[in-house]
């Protein structure tokens, strides 16, 4: 999950280990799974149309508010070390409180024998752009 929303540079050298076997270009094109996709288009078709009601009733005023709030609210987030961030204004914004999918209960890290906490310093300067990687050195951080 963490690999299509990490800048890659042309040049770079594809690390399998951190990325994955199937991390190529067709891997951020495409989705992982068809039914994924399907999921995708209706849930943009309900949205758009969602948009287009309040857009008839209220105005476009609204639409454009609604946007820049969402806009405002995902890039807000906590800086990196012990308490995940959680976009609980964004989610609260899109009504997706309410969804709990798998991913919420399986596979969490902070489960796994090999946890190790992440480097906050490391962290912030992955996110200012002062250092290159990932905020934590690999996917199972590895014991102590």
């Amino acid at each position: 999950m963490q690999s299509s929303s990490m800048k890659r540079e042309i040049g770079e050298i594809h690390d399998t280990l951190r990325f994955g076997m199937n991390a190529g270009v067709k891997a951020d094109l495409a989705p992982p799974h068809p039914l994924q996709s399907t999921i995708q288009s209706e849930t943009k078709f309900w949205a758009d149309k969602k948009k287009f009601g309040t857009d008839a009733i209220y105005g476009s005023a609204l639409n454009i508010r609604k946007d820049l709030d969402a806009q405002i609210l995902s890039r807000f987030q906590r800086p990196p070390g012990a308490l995940p961030s959680s976009l609980l204004g964004y989610e609260a914004l899109t009504g997706s409180l309410d969804d709990f999918g798998f991913e919420d209960y399986l596979n969490m890290p902070q489960d796994s024998d090999s946890f190790r906490q992440h480097d906050m310093h490391h962290g912030m300067e992955v996110r200012l752009g002062l250092s290159k990687g990932p905020i934590c050195p690999s996917f199972n951080c590895g014991r102590m």
